[in-house]
């Protein structure tokens, strides 16, 4: 049976999540195909939609109409994530929607309960929990490799021109974006909590150094987690050129470092050296310094869950509650930065 997609917002990472969909079928992860989209530029989503030979209907209610679309890929600005993902979510479709969930808990809240409520998957994108290297990382963490972890730091050093937010208006506001860490440093918040467990408190200074925009282009927090260890979150669009973003988790018993979805180091205790580097991660050729150089692969695989979640009667590996709680944890970076003071965590 060919699962059904539809995409609503047709700006730079539509086009990922459409080459995706079209991995999908080509690796024989699912037989599935791009069946419509939308956007409110109709022109945009015109050219979008021949480029891959598919219908762009007029508006929202029109894709949702569609009998042979069963999910629908939200990709518009982060700000109108649970109002479009709501309108989806009551129309009976699955969801995909692009990272952060949303910019507010109220807003991530109302689309989660929408989902339940309409008995739809719902999945957040956070691709690089796909990545090669932190599937074998969580694997070990999991089976006890690191021993008692101790330490945990994601790293977000990247670069973006002036002339990449002034491409569009909602780019660089509160309102519907959110600052580097929101928007470029939440998957690997997303990580380290998946990988150190449960945060209980951030303290963090954020500031605008090189760009004209609203909010932040570089934030840094000091975590505590639930499990007593300790950490830190970096988040820039200020870096120049762009550098490989990094997660690296070290235990009692050794620490393992991780550049764009690849394993790069990797030290055990009683062993005779730590292994040879797998080879770091390309900035140049990443979305370090180019928002439109991202990984199709672990995307695909995403979807490919979300459809097996489908199937099987079960939750998608990354949930609207995952996606939730990465938003809890930028949100109160963003306020400690506000307040100076150390801001406490639901678990």
């Amino acid at each position: 049976m060919t699962r059904g997609f539809g995409i609503v917002g047709t700006g730079v990472i539509a086009a990922i999540h459409a080459d995706a969909i079209a991995m999908l079928s080509k690796d024989g992860l699912a037989d599935a195909r791009l069946v419509a989209v939308t956007d409110v530029a109709h022109d945009r989503a015109t050219a979008f939609a021949a480029a891959r030979s598919c219908p762009a209907e007029p508006d929202l209610a029109a894709l949702l109409a569609r009998r042979d679309v069963e999910v629908v890929c939200v990709c518009v600005p982060s700000g109108l994530h649970a109002a479009i993902g709501i309108q989806v979510a009551k129309a009976g479709k699955h969801l995909v929607v692009e990272k952060p969930i949303d910019v507010s808990l109220d807003a991530a809240d109302r689309l989660i309960d929408a989902a339940r409520a309409a008995g739809v998957a719902l999945t957040v994108i956070s691709q690089h929990r796909f990545d090669p290297g932190l599937i074998e990382l969580k694997r070990g963490l999991d089976a006890g490799a690191l021993g008692r972890l101790v330490l945990g730091e994601a790293s977000t050093k990247w670069y973006r021109t002036q002339a990449y937010y002034d491409s569009a208006a909602w780019r660089g506001t509160w309102a519907m974006d959110g600052g580097s860490l929101m928007n470029q440093g939440v998957h690997f918040v997303d990580l380290l909590r998946w990988c150190m467990g449960p945060l209980t408190e951030v303290t963090a200074a954020c500031s605008t150094q090189a760009h004209q925009i609203e909010v932040e282009d570089t934030a840094l927090a000091l975590v505590r987690f639930a499990s007593g260890a300790v950490g830190t979150i970096l988040s820039s669009t200020a870096a120049f050129p762009g550098f490989p973003q990094r997660l690296e988790i070290t235990g009692t018993e050794g620490t393992v470092t991780i550049e764009d979805g690849q394993i790069v180091r990797r030290a055990f205790a009683g062993a005779s050296e730590p292994k040879a580097p797998a080879g770091a991660a390309d900035a140049a050729r990443s979305a370090a310094a180019d928002p439109t150089a991202v990984d199709v692969a672990s995307h695909a695989a995403q979807l490919a869950d979300l459809l097996d979640a489908v199937d099987a009667g079960r939750e998608p590996a990354v949930t609207g509650e995952s996606g939730r709680a990465a938003l809890e944890i930028v949100l109160a970076v963003y306020e400690s930065s506000r307040t100076g003071r150390p801001v406490s965590l639901s678990r």
